[in-house]
């Protein structure tokens, strides 16, 4: 009896937070908006314990802050402050490449390594790059970082990525959409998927310089992205959590 209570308490937990962060990101809640939890309690139709430990996660996620009055708030960010999250992946996981090849990495691990990169090289040869195909994209991209990063041993390192990538718009998948409808979106896909090459061979040859350059330029991709969807707002739309970023004046 107390397994299964406790097991409902996690699920209505999980069910908060990913309800919560709905909200967020699809705008329904505005960058500034106070949240308190007894308004999340009547929206969301959980009770308040859950409800409680949502609103701290989402904050240690960074999508919300605490504020003086008690209670939380949607945060905004800078158009700077999105060009750095998506800088400190790229630092993490360039950090996570150079520990996997100073270490070495089994034949078996590398194996599985290479099968992510092999289905993806099926999707990225499709001619039209339709829904299901950005779906499968992006669970097979994540799959494929989520390795990489098994691949160095660290669990702090895991720690610090798993922070990094939870703002939507510093995850490794967070311009696929936005990008799909480009006439260059095959290209930039296919370089992705060369860097991804590029990397797995560099930690199997314990090169671990090149495997963390390549990293760190596989991440200035999103830079790429993010500058274009800042200079369209159609595509910007597309971005996960795009709601959150205050855009700069522009002459």
């Amino acid at each position: 009896m107390g397994t299964d209570k406790g097991e409902r308490s996690v699920s209505q937990t999980v069910k908060a937070q990913l309800a919560l962060r709905d909200l967020i990101l699809k705008g329904a809640l505005s960058p500034g908006e106070r949240v308190s939890e007894l308004q999340m309690v009547e929206r969301l139709g959980v009770s308040r314990t859950p409800v409680r430990v949502a609103l701290v996660r989402l904050e240690e996620e960074g999508l919300l802050e605490a504020i003086p009055s008690g209670g939380f708030a949607v945060r905004a960010f800078s158009e700077r402050e999105v060009f750095e999250a998506i800088e400190i992946r790229g630092t993490l996981e360039g950090l996570a490449a150079r520990l996997a090849a100073e270490r070495g990495v089994s034949r078996a691990d590398l194996q599985t390594a290479a099968e992510y990169l092999d289905a993806i090289d099926e999707v990225v040869r499709r001619e039209a790059f339709d829904v299901d195909g950005i779906s499968r994209y992006v669970e097979l991209n994540e799959q494929f970082h989520n390795c990489l990063v098994d691949l160095a041993g660290s669990q702090a390192l895991a720690r610090q990525l798993d922070r990094a990538s939870a703002l939507p718009f510093a995850s490794p998948s967070a311009f696929v959409e936005a990008q799909s409808n480009s006439p260059e979106a095959h290209l930039i896909l296919t370089i992705a998927q060369d860097q991804h090459r590029c990397v797995l061979n560099a930690i199997e040859r314990r090169e671990s310089g090149r495997a963390e350059a390549i990293m760190r330029e596989h991440a200035r991709l999103a830079h790429r992205n993010l500058e274009r969807a800042f200079s369209n707002q159609r595509i910007l739309d597309l971005v996960p959590g795009a709601t959150l970023i205050r855009r700069r004046a522009r002459v």
